[in-house]
């Protein structure tokens, strides 16, 4: 999971019920591609944009197996806290922050959601 800054400014998402164990939910951006939210079957939680670095597969749509998520298109292993394919494959997505409060709530920063992976999405729109 990625580690939470205080300085953030945290939008709250969902409820970590509100995620499959073992899968993920999708969140739409106005800009952007969405991000996945995954939780996995220790209830960590994890956030990338909803785009596999091969060839572009939702990420979202893919089987969480401890800290990893394998592409539904090509099977690609992508590291859920880092965004990274394992080897022997190469190519990153981009994590998000993302943090569970104790009341059962997952956030996502706010400002990394209306700045980050935004240019490649308008070069490709």
């Amino acid at each position: 999971m990625n580690q939470p800054t205080n300085s953030a400014q945290w939008k709250s998402i969902c409820r970590i019920e509100d995620i499959p164990v073992l899968g993920a939910r999708r969140v739409a951006r106005e800009h952007g591609t969405a991000v996945a939210i995954f939780r996995n079957a220790d209830d960590k939680v994890f956030a990338l944009l909803d785009r596999c670095p091969h060839k572009g597969g939702p990420l979202s749509q893919g089987i969480v197996m401890g800290e990893s998520v394998a592409c539904p298109l090509h099977n690609w292993n992508i590291g859920l806290a880092d965004g990274c394919a394992k080897a022997p494959d190469v190519g990153c997505t981009t994590p998000f922050r993302v943090k569970l409060d104790d009341n059962g709530v997952v956030h996502l920063d706010a400002e990394e959601l209306n700045r980050l992976a935004i240019e490649a999405f308008e070069q490709t729109a």
